[in-house]
């Protein structure tokens, strides 16, 4: 809207904030403007800034290339300038084509001010200006019978506009239809007089006398074909509820102007799955594009794919082609390819526009395209036809969801545009924004007037029967679905039905080599014929995926028993995570169960970064075997992924993970299981500080442990307490549990679980300013981690390290720990530890006085916690960040800051994070001058630790807390 505008801060923030900015607004959009100029200068492929900062604001500098309203004024523009100069087929062509950008109204999803309504108007005025103007060159063209419908429905849309109604009523009057025009001309002088009261303006009543009048000035122009065969136009009515598709518009439209029609043949291939609309595209296309194809439309249902009617006979294709160009009968030739000869000699050197629809074949095709000349051909089929080299392939997708629910409205009738529109999106997305889905839901709705939209909705929720619930008449998705699997082979077919058992959301090859019990070669066969058919998708070079309906089709249609097959496909997955899991966390290889790879010869794996991205990519595919699964693979899983989970943050998954292998192992009577289980869950809920739950998961494993002699298990579950104690300041029975777990784990070799309790009595030495007794244990549990490869061992142990040097005042090593300790983390994914090392890296600015490189560091740590959801480093941001607006003398918003970290060190009942919290309160309120609160806040610091046993709580000390109390002020006498 601003486009090559300056626009103020103000006016961005208010626009980013319209209820109440925060007082870091001004800063957030410094860094909001940052990310996104990298991003368009990225996407632009150059290195000058298009979004450039101005006196006062921002200024974004675009081409017409860059935004369509730019390119819409440009192309209107010339247009205009082609109308002038006498030029009114360049002019329809530009119109046309500037007028193809518009897409609904502007920003009618973006909720703007009362403001911009000028603005809106002024857009919309010009785009019903373009229109007129069209309709003007075509009308100058003798294409009267061509803007009939458009015309009357921007007649119907604005009914004030006289200069649309004159345009009509001509366009009636030369397609022969007078008393329509008269009709019209009627109308509108009793919407004046009644609405506005005033009569239709004089050139319409002067336009109204010559129709009346059969005047000779009103006839077509005289360029206008008068006699000869008559031009074929065979078009099908355009869809009125045709909705979206304008990128596939547009590069039809670009692609039929791209060459010098005269000397080239224009040919577009589109083609996609059953129902996604590929006839509906071409004849919409083909109907704003008949104007440029005066030698008429021809259009050929090829019923390459239409249920219990055979392909059409070439031959007799051929003949029917003919003879609406023009050719007697008797002078048709018999043989195919005679005809086929004949039909290019007729269309060399014109300009004709061919639709070839619902072919099978390139086979069934090839004799129906014209040799030269300027013609189009446009031709549609659910198979991709690679055989056709000189056509130009346009694979259709489903709709976005915007335009899936505009269809549905338009398709339902005005009885659901005013329905919730969560459930409009629900029923578009249960039908896979697939139009022919799209279109028979709607069509259901029409024919019930009693359902409302949640009702819809609800029906289609079941997935058994949702394929069902979307026929109606002759309209069936299943049954679209059915005759692009009779296309397939045998091997084709079967392959089909066993994919539609994966249970995950895509899939590659090796997984449906397995599934099908073959070779990856034939798999990889197979899988080229599905997707060729559009049956599956291909994402990704060498990644498949089911549309949803076309899975629940797969499924439903599957006559064996598949739990070979399935069980096959189980092992697979589980035997691969149990590789990727030991190359990445090879610490770990010993303890981790291990399932044979079904085939023996599984794919390779051939180092820790194809194992990453192999996890990272199934990860979805491997929880849904942990759900889906026998407890084997439940419980393999369940051991295998935990640390790259926890690694990633993915906690909630963890959770499903642990919670569903808790629940297979006590079906079994799994008891190691069951411990195994209980202390995953205790960890993920530590991490997380939900320290109730962790405390209840440890304690059951621990009990069951106890009692089945499960040394493995009673470590987790110790060191898991232990860390709950420190948290809450219990540093005694901390040391107690972190010490018992030392011992059983060097009585047992465990030498992840000696790591994990070296650190955490690392971490309480330091609490107890014991530093060197802090700095051996972090030490030796540093030589564990390097010696057993145990990187987040290592990260762990690099940024507990880097800590107590800090605290001893040792700023140079305490940033190389931290440095090294982030470059792990963000080598391995590890977002916790990237949190860690950050936070360090923070106060290590911080103190250091770079406040630039302290507030990067912090924002960093914010924006990272509330993607992965963590509230203690959302609380060490805020602290942070605190920090920095009191060094910086901005004491206002350190209070803020601190305010709110307070809150959350609270709510997660840490008290050693709720005395620096308060102390950073009370800097806040002495600079402010509110010496009494800064005073109540200190000596609540204070006795927090005094409670805890503690000296200090990181860089909080009681001493400190004693000086700065003496310092202030003595308190006014209570009277």
């Amino acid at each position: 809207m601003y486009a090559n505008r300056p626009v103020d801060t103000a006016r961005l923030v208010d626009a980013l904030w319209p209820r109440r900015a925060p007082r870091t607004a001004p800063v957030a959009l410094r860094t909001y403007v940052s990310a996104l100029r990298q991003v368009l200068m990225l996407a632009k492929g150059t290195e000058l800034p298009c979004l450039a900062t101005v006196p006062g604001g921002y200024q974004l500098h675009c081409a017409p290339t860059d935004l369509d309203l730019l390119a819409f004024e440009d192309l209107a523009a010339q247009g205009r300038q082609a109308v002038v100069g006498g030029h009114p087929a360049q002019a329809a062509e530009r119109l046309r084509r500037a007028l193809g950008l518009w897409r609904g109204r502007p920003f009618e999803d973006v909720p703007l001010d009362s403001e911009f309504s000028a603005e809106l108007a002024r857009l919309d005025e010009h785009r019903l200006s373009a229109h007129e103007a069209l309709f003007g060159t075509q009308l100058a063209l003798g294409h009267h019978q061509d803007v009939l419908p458009e015309l009357q429905a921007l007649v119907a849309a604005q009914p004030l506009r006289e200069l649309l109604w004159s345009q009509w009523m001509l366009a009636l009057y030369r397609s022969g239809r007078r008393a329509e025009a008269l009709r019209a001309y009627g109308d509108l002088r009793r919407h004046l007089v009644r609405e506005l009261g005033v009569e239709p303006a004089p050139p319409l009543q002067t336009l109204h006398r010559q129709i009346l009048a059969s005047d000779p000035a009103l006839a077509p122009p005289p360029s206008v074909r008068t006699s000869g065969p008559p031009v074929p136009r065979q078009l099908p009515a355009d869809i009125g509820t045709f909705t979206g598709r304008e990128a596939e518009l547009a590069a039809i439209e670009t692609l039929a102007s791209s060459t010098d029609p005269p000397r080239a043949l224009v040919i577009s291939a589109i083609d996609g799955m059953a129902g996604v609309g590929k006839t509906a595209l071409a004849v919409h296309t083909a109907n704003r594009l008949a104007d440029r194809y005066p030698d008429g439309q021809l259009f050929v249902d090829l019923h390459g794919f239409t249920h219990g009617v055979p392909p059409v006979d070439l031959g007799d294709a051929l003949e029917r082609m003919l003879r609406c160009l023009g050719v007697p009968g008797e002078q048709i030739p018999v043989d195919l390819d005679s005809r086929a000869a004949l039909y290019r000699t007729h269309l060399a050197g014109k300009r004709a526009l061919i639709v070839l629809d619902n072919a099978a074949t390139e086979a069934q095709v090839r004799p129906l395209l014209p040799g030269t000349g300027g013609c189009l051909v446009l031709i549609t089929s659910r198979a991709r036809l690679a055989g056709l080299a000189e056509a130009e392939p346009l694979s259709l997708d489903v709709l976005p969801p915007d335009d899936a629910v505009a269809l549905f409205v338009r398709a339902a009738g005005p009885a659901v545009a005013n329905q919730p529109r969560p459930v409009l999106d629900e029923i578009v997305r249960l039908c896979g924004h697939l139009p022919l889905a799209i279109r028979v839901a709607a069509a259901r709705m029409r024919s019930r007037p009693h359902w409302t939209a949640a009702h819809l909705a609800e029906r289609l929720r079941d997935h058994q029967h949702r394929l069902s619930e979307l026929a109606i008449g002759g309209l069936s998705v299943t049954t679209a679905i059915d005759l692009s699997y009779q296309h397939l082979p045998a091997d084709g077919q079967r392959m089909y039905r066993l994919l539609g058992l994966h249970p995950g959301p895509g899939f590659d090859v090796h997984a449906a080599a397995v599934l099908a019990g073959t070779s990856v070669r034939d798999a990889e066969r197979l899988l080229d014929t599905l997707v060729d058919m559009h049956l599956v998708q291909e994402p990704l070079p060498g990644r498949y995926r089911f549309h949803d309906l076309l899975r629940a089709h797969a499924c439903g249609i599957t006559d064996a028993s598949p739990t070979a097959a399935v069980t096959r496909l189980f092992d697979h997955y589980a035997h691969l995570a149990g590789v990727a899991t030991d190359l990445l966390y090879p610490y770990r290889a010993d303890r981790v169960p291990h399932i044979q790879h079904p085939t023996g010869v599984p794919q390779t794996m051939p180092d820790k970064t194809s194992a990453t991205a192999w996890l990272d990519v199934e990860l979805t595919n491997l929880l849904a075997v942990a759900t889906h699964g026998s407890p084997r693979h439940a419980l393999c899983l369940s051991e295998s992924l935990h640390s790259h989970l926890l690694t990633r943050a993915s906690f909630d998954h963890a959770i499903t993970l642990h919670r569903n292998a808790l629940r297979l192992a006590r079906s079994t009577a799994d008891r190691a299981g069951e411990v195994i289980a209980l202390g995953g869950l205790g960890t993920v809920y530590l991490l997380q500080m939900r320290y109730p739950h962790a405390v209840q998961q440890f304690e059951k494993a621990l009990h069951i442990a106890k009692e089945i002699g499960h040394a493995d298990g009673q470590c987790t579950a110790l060191n898991g307490l232990a860390c709950v104690h420190r948290a809450h300041g219990r540093i005694g029975l901390a040391t107690e549990l972190f010490e018992e777990t030392l011992r059983i784990a060097r009585d047992t070799g465990h030498l992840t679980a000696q790591l994990e309790a070296l650190r955490g009595l690392g971490h309480v030495h330091r609490h107890m300013r014991r530093h060197r007794e802090a700095t051996r244990c972090l030490e030796e549990a540093l030589e564990i981690a390097r010696r057993t490869g145990n990187l987040d061992g290592e990260l762990n142990a690099l940024w507990a390290l880097g800590h107590v040097h800090w605290l001893e005042h040792r700023r140079q090593e305490a940033a190389a720990c931290h440095t090294r300790a982030l470059e792990i983390a963000r080598s391995t994914g590890n977002r916790v530890g990237e949190l860690r090392a950050l936070t360090g890296l923070g106060h290590d600015s911080l103190i250091r006085g770079r406040y630039d490189a302290a507030t990067g560091y912090f924002s960093q740590i914010g924006a990272i916690a509330a993607e992965i959801g963590d509230p203690n480093s959302e609380f060490e941001s805020l602290y942070g960040l605190g920090q920095v607006h009191r060094a910086t003398g901005r004491p206002h918003q350190a209070a803020t800051l601190h305010e709110t970290a307070l809150t959350i060190a609270r709510n997660l009942g840490q008290p050693t994070d709720e005395a620096r919290a308060l102390t950073g309160l009370a800097h806040a309120h002495r600079d402010l001058g509110h010496p009494d609160q800064a005073r109540h806040h200190w000596q609540h610091a204070l006795k927090i630790l005094t409670d805890l046993g503690v000296h200090d709580a990181e860089e909080v000390s009681a001493e400190q807390i004693h000086a700065h109390l003496s310092a202030l002020p003595t308190p006014a006498p209570q009277t």
